[in-house]
């Protein structure tokens, strides 16, 4: 009850008027559904009972005991905001959102990257000219433009570097007698070093782009496998960053997909009643580009479709796999060469039918390597705990041994102690000399003989040093 209550605070702060009434009957007709299955009493929802209800909440501070409309409306508040913080801990837990954020930071780079080549082809071309017509890619120009620096002093011994860079021995000789005969002007050293070092920081980006798409593509294979497979993962992490998140992809229709990415042109189409959109960010698939002209629109509302069913796919599946994907993908090829050869493609039931077998293998696959690494990081835990354990264990008994080795000794002295006690005051315990026992005579008897022998050898010492000052 106070659930189905939250229920409909939210619903009441959060909608306007008209979606109110309706969301709040279907509330009601799902909670009393769910009473009279669970409990067996039969509820009642109408227009009274909501009417009961909406007075009941109106006035709930005055009837209740000790809640006044400033805590009601408190609670109300921490209601919403724990609606948020699990709203934000659910969209922090999705992995999507990483997919996001890389594609995003990857058309940046490139726009960047291209804007900085730019900028050292001008800003280099005055010095040589000419390497712009030999080398066109942005990646090897600024390689280039940090390894010859001067062009007066390229000679042939550079011309192994050069080749390197370039991979092709013509364009590196091409570059080297270009350079004996360019038409640029001479540049400081000065001028040199901060060309060299702009061009490091270009290529620096450029590496960094390679290693942002490398994790680009192992996130989509985590994330949207069957999706990747189908449409690549650039395009197919475009769709998801286009979409929102994976979730929001996979309600979409296939005509949405379609022409998603191409929403200007659609709305203008409409506005001036002309020809719509035909593909948005799916024409970036080599699908489209393969297909002939008259073929284009057909190819990519089947593409549009099959981008749906794996989306779907890689959304609600407990254990993602490219199986569906690799399938949908060869259907593409087979409606492809359909259009230009005649060829009938096979059937969607049959195809679905040979991913859903070959899925269920990779899935139990899958699974048996998961049991395997628990059964190993258990084992490996069960050691650790064992190996701790024994290692307390001589800890403890190193411990107690020398405490007991400490007080056998200790009683051995104490009992020594009191024997010469004993033997050295009979008088005061009211003992005579012949009442001692025997043993503590003999005791006694020898330690007088022992101090005796060193009052001898205290003399002796004395008389030595004494000699030996005279």
């Amino acid at each position: 009850g106070l659930l189905h209550e939250d229920l409909r605070l939210l619903l009441e702060t959060a909608l306007p008027a008209r979606k109110k009434k309706a969301l709040l009957g279907v509330a009601d007709a799902k909670i009393g559904a769910a009473i009279l299955e669970e409990l067996g009493f039969q509820c009642q929802t109408g227009g009274v009972v909501a009417e009961i209800l909406r007075g009941i909440r109106l006035h709930f501070h005055a009837l209740v005991k000790g809640l006044t409309a400033q805590s009601a409306s408190k609670a109300q508040l921490g209601l919403g905001h724990s609606y948020s913080r699990a709203k934000v801990k659910f969209n922090v837990n999705r992995v999507d959102n990483m997919i996001i954020q890389s594609i995003s930071l990857l058309d940046q780079l490139d726009k960047d990257i291209n804007t900085f080549s730019m900028r050292v082809r001008e800003w280099y071309g005055y010095h040589f000219p000419e390497l712009i017509r030999i080398v066109s890619e942005n990646y090897a120009y600024c390689q280039l433009a940090k390894f010859i620096g001067n062009r007066k002093e390229l000679s042939e011994e550079s011309l192994e570097g050069l080749e390197e860079i370039v991979m092709d021995s013509a364009k590196a000789q091409a570059i080297l007698e270009a350079s004996r005969s360019s038409m640029g002007m001479d540049i400081s050293p000065l001028d040199l070093i901060n060309i060299e070092s702009f061009s490091s920081r270009v290529i620096s980006l450029s590496e960094y782009r390679k290693g942002l798409q490398e994790y680009l593509r192992s996130k989509m294979s985590q994330v949207a496998p069957s999706l990747s497979a189908l449409i690549g993962e650039v395009v197919g992490a475009r769709l998801i960053s286009h979409a929102g998140s994976l979730t929001n992809l996979a309600k979409y229709p296939a005509s949405t997909v379609q022409i998603l990415g191409a929403e200007k042109a659609l709305f203008r189409a409409l506005k001036t009643r002309g020809n719509t959109p035909k593909y948005g960010l799916i024409f970036h698939s080599t699908f489209i580009g393969r297909a002939a002209a008259k073929n284009k629109g057909r190819i990519s509302r089947y593409l549009a479709n099959k981008c749906t069913i794996a989306s779907r796919i890689d959304c609600f599946s407990e254990v993602p796999t490219s199986v569906f994907g690799d399938k949908l993908r060869e259907q593409v090829e087979e409606r492809l060469a359909f259009y230009e050869t005649g060829e009938p493609p096979r059937k969607n039931l049959e195809v679905m039918k040979e991913a859903v077998v070959e899925a269920s293998e990779v899935v139990a696959e899958v699974k048996r390597k998961q049991e395997k690494k628990e059964k190993k990081r258990k084992k490996r835990e069960k050691r650790r705990l064992e190996a701790l354990a024994a290692a307390a264990e001589e800890v403890e008994n190193a411990v107690v041994e020398p405490e007991e080795n400490d007080i056998e000794p200790k009683r051995k002295k104490k009992k020594k102690q009191q024997e010469l006690e004993a033997a050295s005051e009979p008088e005061e315990n009211g003992l005579e000399e012949g009442t001692v026992p025997r043993k503590k005579r003999k005791l006694t008897e020898a330690d007088q003989d022992g101090e005796e022998e060193e009052e001898e050898k205290k003399k002796k010492k004395k008389k030595k040093k004494e000699k030996v000052r005279e």
